[in-house]
């Protein structure tokens, strides 16, 4: 019997939605694939007792979504909505003297990404590279990416890329995995995880909460418009755009507090009990948790991004002239040196290191311990180490589907995780010993199909409680 197809697109131009919607009826079987135009999507394909039955509820679906503003369209005819992507400007430094680099892995492209640990160094870049290298610069792991790095951002154990396609990956397993797929009509400019909640700043100054249940809580638009800066904690999301820093409660995304800033806000950090803002205006602010004000750095040219040492005792800013500084607590300038491959778009410190991304899509380790910058001011530099991704190295991991995903019969040594349907969605249940078989798994949700069985490496239990995490290898159980 052949297949019956339905497509249906919801367009609002620019700003709005941009989505499709298909129904493919095959005898019994109904499969549905959605997403954004121009995406593959993500599927879901169910069996009814007969083909009546599975006609009856592909229609109902199909209803559903007209009534909702979807329209029947042509396949192709509508082309992917253009992305937002932060226009950055670097100038040569106006520094005497660079900082004291000791090694530099050159990617393709400017990049935004970057996550440092004991365990390694990642970088993600506006060509959707990822890479993953040793402390001392050498490649570990390279993935590819449908589009464009936003950021990488650590959760536990866990370490997330948000992507221009709207995606945002879990990187924990052996290939990365569809964590969060965000609405089309939302254009993610910046995103961070606080105990599986994500929080979205978008391009229009909204500020989104969504659980990993994928139901997004609320929506809150700022007194400005873009936003760059989105942290969150287990108080609130604070969030940075061009009229200054809102606090959002939580729970019900309730304002609890904002400070206005003069120039528009590029970047955030957290740390402790204080969350720092650069701005446009030459300027790094600090806000207590609590909304007040507690310092102003002050640097020679718009900030780019910033960072800390250890409860704030230093304080480290980049600036689009490819300059970085570092301050005392109290807001003084203790130096400012040259970056030597660009602006810093992110960085980050570590173990008396100071890691940065850069507009030429530099990662680079800086030593900036007292002894090596002394050294640098006087113009005494370290060799640096030039690292480059080698052509011949292996080709970089794609993103897991059904068709890559690893199948095992052997189901000791991990835990094993059914798909369900509920209602309209999959969920996914613990079906090994031990667990709560009433709490759902965040689990990838383009791997998910009904029925089906999952060997997983492990799930941990969210520290809010309620809900079981996947973390690690996933392979499909037969």
């Amino acid at each position: 019997m052949g297949e019956e197809i339905t497509y249906l697109e919801l367009s609002e131009g620019d700003s709005g939605s941009h989505k499709f919607y298909e129904v493919i009826i095959k005898d019994t079987e109904v499969s549905i694939r959605y997403g954004r135009i121009g995406d593959k999507g993500q599927q879901q394909t169910k069996t009814y007792p007969n083909a009546a039955k599975a006609q009856a509820e592909a229609q109902k679906k199909i209803a559903e979504k007209q009534r909702k503003g979807y329209a029947p369209a042509v396949m192709g005819a509508r082309q992917k909505r253009q992305v937002t992507q932060r226009a950055v400007t670097s100038t040569a430094s106006t520094s005497r003297h660079y900082a004291p680099t000791l090694w530099k892995f050159a990617s393709s492209s400017a990049a935004f990404g970057i996550f440092i640990s004991d365990d390694g160094c990642w970088l993600g870049n506006q060509k959707g590279q990822v890479y993953k290298l040793s402390p001392e610069g050498e490649v570990i792991n390279h993935f590819q990416l449908p589009e464009g790095v936003k950021c990488i951002v650590a959760d536990d154990i866990w370490i997330y890329v948000g992507c221009d396609d709207g995606n945002v990956y879990d990187l924990t397993g052996k290939l990365p995995h569809v964590a969060y797929t965000v609405d089309a009509n939302i254009d993610i400019y910046w995103l961070d995880i606080y105990d599986g909640m994500l929080a979205i700043s978008d391009a229009n100054g909204a500020v989104v909460k969504l659980e990993p249940s994928q139901q997004s809580e609320w929506t809150r638009l700022s007194q400005g418009k873009s936003g760059w800066m989105v942290r969150a904690d287990h108080q609130g999301i604070y969030h940075g755009h061009s009229s200054g820093v809102t606090m959002y409660d939580l729970a019900d995304g309730r304002q609890i507090w904002h400070q206005p800033t003069e120039g528009s806000v590029l970047f955030g950090w957290q740390e402790g009990t204080s969350v720092y803002a650069g701005t446009s205006d030459k300027k790094l602010h600090r806000f207590s948790k609590t909304g007040t004000p507690e310092q102003i750095y002050r640097c020679d040219a718009s900030v780019y991004s910033c960072a800390t040492s250890p409860n704030g005792n230093y304080v480290f800013a980049g600036d689009n002239s490819s300059s970085l500084y570092c301050f005392n607590q109290q807001g003084e300038r203790l130096w400012k040196l040259g970056t030597g491959c660009g602006s810093a778009l992110s960085m980050q410190f570590l173990g008396e290191k100071l890691y940065i991304v850069t507009t030429d899509g530099s990662l680079a380790c800086i030593d900036a311990s007292e002894s090596a910058i002394t050294a640098a001011q006087a113009g005494n530099l370290p060799d640096t180490r030039q690292l480059k991704s080698l052509a011949t190295s292996a080709a970089p991991a794609a993103v897991s589907t059904n068709n890559n995903l690893e199948t095992t019969t052997d189901a000791t040594n991990g835990v094993i995780v059914e798909c369900l349907i509920e209602g309209n969605d999959l969920r996914m249940k613990v079906i090994s010993e031990g667990y709560h078989t009433d709490w759902f798994v965040q689990f990838p949700r383009n791997i998910r199909e009904a029925g089906a069985r999952y060997w997983v490496e492990g799930v941990k239990e969210s520290a809010r409680g309620g809900f079981y995490r996947a973390y690690g290898q996933i392979k499909r159980l037969l």
